[in-house]
């Protein structure tokens, strides 16, 4: 049985959920809290393969079940190899992506349906849900903006992952799916306004961990 903790955050492009795991991960453990960071799709190394197949090449370079098969065949991977046993270990784990994610790409975005999906998770997940879903809503346009910068501030100006290059629309319906899964869901949901400062979005975060989680921080 899992002892530990799952946190997903979840979000379209550009939101900043790894900068806000970062920041989570310090301070739980500044708090007496083991936690990890990972990330979908990833986080072993047979899906982290898997993910290089998802993220590059041409936007139609899967069809959405082709697509989305390759997500759970990483997740599968992800969750034997590392989430489980941190899981089973005590550790919370922090976890940029989860199902929610296929479920607003691959369902709301590319349109596969809602039922197919659950079934996939249902198979490749055994009905193991996060504890807390944490969810950073940014308009498309800003956050596809913001992660355009990032690119750029790293030296890949002129570079972006294959999701990126898809056009406002998709991402915009990706968001409302994100807004619609939480509206669905608020005892495990919590959307996060992350259009402020990194700090404010962090301040949002650590509250809702501390509400539906009962975690005392530390400050620092």
């Amino acid at each position: 049985m899992a002892c530990g903790k799952l946190i997903t955050f979840e979000g379209g492009e550009g939101v900043g959920k790894s900068t806000q795991i970062a920041r989570l991960a310090a301070a739980l453990k500044l708090s007496g809290v083991e936690a990890i960071a990972t990330r979908e799709p990833g986080g072993s190394p047979g899906a982290e393969e898997i993910r290089n197949l998802l993220v590059t090449g041409a936007t139609g370079r899967w069809d959405s079940v082709s697509e989305t098969l390759l997500v759970f065949a990483a997740r599968r991977d992800h969750l034997v190899r590392k989430i489980l046993p941190a899981l089973v270990d005590g550790r919370w784990v922090l976890c940029d992506r989860f199902t929610d994610s296929t479920l607003a790409y691959q369902g709301y975005g590319h349109g596969m349906e809602r039922d197919q999906i659950e079934s996939l998770h249902k198979l490749v997940c055994d009905f193991l849900k996060p504890d807390l879903t944490l969810i950073l809503d940014l308009p498309a346009e800003t956050g596809l903006a913001r992660a355009g910068a990032r690119r750029a501030a790293a030296g890949e100006a002129g570079t972006s992952a294959r999701f990126e290059q898809l056009d406002t629309k998709f991402h915009s319906r990706v968001r409302e799916g994100f807004l619609e899964i939480a509206s669905h869901d608020t005892k495990r949901c919590v959307v996060i306004d992350a259009v402020g400062k990194p700090e404010t979005v962090e301040r949002a975060i650590r509250r809702a961990v501390a509400e539906r989680l009962g975690v005392s921080f530390k400050p620092a």
